[in-house]
Order: C-alpha cells, then structure tokens, then sequence
C-alpha cells in the first residue's frame, strides 16, 4: 500500500472512530438523560406508597382526630360542625317539597314530588336562574354531604355516611348525640346528630407527602390549611402531574421545549389527567394530544408518554387509597367497621351492611379512581367485611337532598 492509499485508510479510520465516539458520546447522553427521568419519576412513586399498615395508620389518626374534634372546638384539625340535622328521610314521605340551592352565582330551585310507601321520588323539576354579580354581597357554603346523606338514606336505610369528592372534599356521618362532648347535654329526639366534618382539612403524619406537595401548600393562598385535600381532590390531582411533569422537563429534554409551558400553575386540569391515565390505545394517542394541546408539545415518544401515564397513575392511586382509609377512619369511629363484637358492625357473628352515599366526579366519572378505592377498603377491611361496605353514588344532594330533609322534618309534625 503507498503512502497515499496508507494516509486514506488512517484518515478513514479516524473518521469511523469519531462516529463511533460521537455514537457513543450520545448513546451515553441519552442513557443518563432517561436515568434521571427514571430516578425522579421513582422516588416520586416511593413517595407515594400506600401499604396497608400506612393506610390502617391514617385510619387510626382520622378517628383521634374526629374524637378531639367532638370534645372541644378547635381541638382538631377536623371542624366536626354539628348541623342540628337529627331525622332522615326513610322513604315513606309524601307530598310536593321545594328547595333552594344558591351556589355562587346560580340560583337553583327543585320542586320534588314524593310519594310516600316506599315508591320514591315521582317527579322533580328543576328551575335555574343567574343572579346578577352586583347583587352577590357576600359568599356561603350549601352543606352538600348533608345532602347527599339525604339522598342516600331515603333511598337506602343502611347509609350513614356522605362524601363529597370532586373537585373539593368534604364528609359526614350520623353520630351518637352523647357522643358529641362539647355539646354536654344536647338532647334530640333519634338520639343522633349528623356531623359536617369538614375532613378536607384533615392531617397527619402518617400521610405520604412529598417535596411536590409541600411546594404546593407553600404556594398556595390557605397554607397549611386543608391538607388532605390537597392530596385527594380534583382541584389538585392534576397540578401534583404537573409539578412532576415540569421536575422531569428540568432535568431531560424528553417533552421537547414544554418546561416553560410546565411551569405554568394548574394548566394541567385534572379531567385531562383522568384522560391520559385512562388512555387505552397502543400508541397513547389520547395523551400525545392532550399534551400537544396543553403544553404545545409534539413528536413525544411513546417512553415519554408513558412515563405520564405513570405518573398520572401514581397520583390517582394515592388520592384514591387515602380517600377510602378517611372512609374506614369514619366507619371505625362509629363501630361500623367489623373490628369486632356488635358494636363494631357485627349482628349476631355477621358483618353488618354499611353504606356510603358518594357524590362528585372523581369517583363517578374516574374509573382508574374508582378502582383504587374500592381496591383500598377490601385492602383494610378484608374481603369478608369489604364486602359489607357499599359505596353508593347518589345525585344532587345539594337540590334533591334539601327537599327530602324538609319532607322528613314535616313528617314529624
């Protein structure tokens, strides 16, 4: 070989190792890129994890929280408000009720027709009106679980409990009246009394929080305030996704030039979260356009993507879990939790059939979440109590409910 066809092939095979460097150099890149994708995104799930003895741990807490409550105001996170509601409705009312369900700015009235005996609600129409802003001077709350409690025990005499989970939180249940301490001597006629728990603003150490979390109560307007909620309702499934979604973006370049998009506060709405999560297509076309639309994303691959639906489903699963042990935490509280003897929800050796009355789209339209709660109280209770324990979705408690609870007080006159 002549020194030119030498230099040639020298120069040729300096050229292959420098494209077998830069192959590599980039292989390597890549490598460490998804590396760091992976770590955030599996501490972030260790974070999370909801074993059952954690589970039975909230169990426990929410029902020492709900005793301290009951025994002085303020002595607990949980509010324990008494609404001076003492008779439900069975089913035998009859007769035309009307309700009013002032909600912001919409004015709703329900005009419900019962007829008695046990044949349910015959008819009910429903009237909506706007009311003008610069009549609004002041803002309240429609005590909505009472509602929904309601509803649930007019159509099933075994309810007693409501939650609220959707885009906020809230539940209640009927309480032994002399077990409500710090009202010593209260008297009602059934001997019970619904209590508002407001549990929205539940907390306790045995809740699996993580860096993201705090950031978010940190940034929020009620700090400190409200912390189960936060971790279980529709206001901020989807901004815990994109809080993690916008960490992974800081550390890779796998959603491409979006981390400014991700910056943005509550871009990521939790119903367009429930879509990617439930996305069932081979190539998760549903979350690639979600995405796209959201975050101007485009051209993700399908690793990126399913590493959204992971995260999408860590945060489900989690919210789901801790919103079924605050459930149990309240069935425990009222000895309707199979732990034992009759007291705890047993007649004669059997477990005794408890319902929940749920309203709100989370559980109703959220199938993934669905799944994980009722997956969560067979994993506490066990399989034979499980089974004994109905979640039950009921409509409007707010309307409807209103109407039966006037119906029910008339009954007694």
């Amino acid at each position: 070989m002549g020194r030119v066809g030498l230099g040639v092939a020298v120069g040729c095979a300096v050229v292959t190792c420098a494209i077998a460097a830069a192959l590599v150099g980039r292989r390597a890149r890549s490598w460490w890129r998804w590396a760091r994708v992976v770590g955030v995104v599996g501490q972030f799930e260790e974070d999370c994890v909801t074993p059952v003895w954690k589970l039975r741990q909230v169990v426990d807490a929410m029902v020492v929280e709900m005793h301290a409550g009951l025994a002085s105001d303020g002595g607990s996170k949980l509010k324990m408000l008494l609404t001076f509601v003492d008779t439900l409705p069975d089913g035998n009312e009859d007769g035309v009720y009307y309700a009013l369900d002032l909600r912001g700015t919409i004015c709703r009235v329900l005009k419900v027709q019962l007829g008695g005996s046990g044949s349910k609600i015959i008819n009910h129409k429903v009237e909506q009106q706007r009311i003008p802003e610069e009549l609004v001077s002041g803002t309240s709350e429609v005590n909505d679980p009472v509602g929904t409690l309601a509803v649930g025990h007019y159509d099933d005499a075994d309810t007693v409990a409501a939650v609220i989970i959707g885009y906020g939180t809230n539940a209640c249940y009927v309480e032994r009246s002399d077990a409500i301490i710090k009202y010593q001597g209260l008297l009602t006629d059934s001997g019970f009394m619904i209590v508002n728990m407001e549990w929205g603003n539940f907390w306790s150490s045995h809740l699996p929080r993580t860096c993201y979390d705090i950031a978010l109560d940190d940034e929020s307007p009620n700090r400190n305030d409200q912390g189960y909620e936060k971790m279980i309702s529709g206001m901020y499934l989807g901004e815990i996704v994109r809080r993690v979604l916008h960490r992974i973006a800081e550390v890779s370049d796998i959603f491409g030039d979006s981390a400014h998009h991700l910056s943005v506060p509550f871009i990521l709405r939790t119903p367009l979260m429930a879509a990617m999560h439930e996305d069932d297509s081979p190539d998760l076309r549903e979350v690639g356009r979600i995405l796209e639309e959201s975050l101007q994303t485009s051209g993700l691959s399908l690793k990126a993507k399913m590493i959204v639906v992971r995260v999408c489903d860590v945060v489900t699963r989690r919210a789901a879990r801790l919103a079924a042990a605050g459930i149990i935490g309240i069935l425990k509280k009222i000895g309707r939790d199979g732990s034992g003897g009759v007291a705890s929800g047993r007649t004669k050796g059997k477990p005794r059939r408890t319902v929940v009355a749920i309203e709100r789209g989370l559980y109703t339209n959220y199938s993934m979440f669905r799944v994980y709660m009722n997956e969560a109280i067979t994993d506490i209770l066990g399989q034979e109590i499980a089974q004994n324990v109905v979640l039950r979705v009921s409509e409007d408690g707010a309307g409807i409910g209103a109407a039966l609870l006037a119906a029910a007080y008339s009954s007694k006159r």
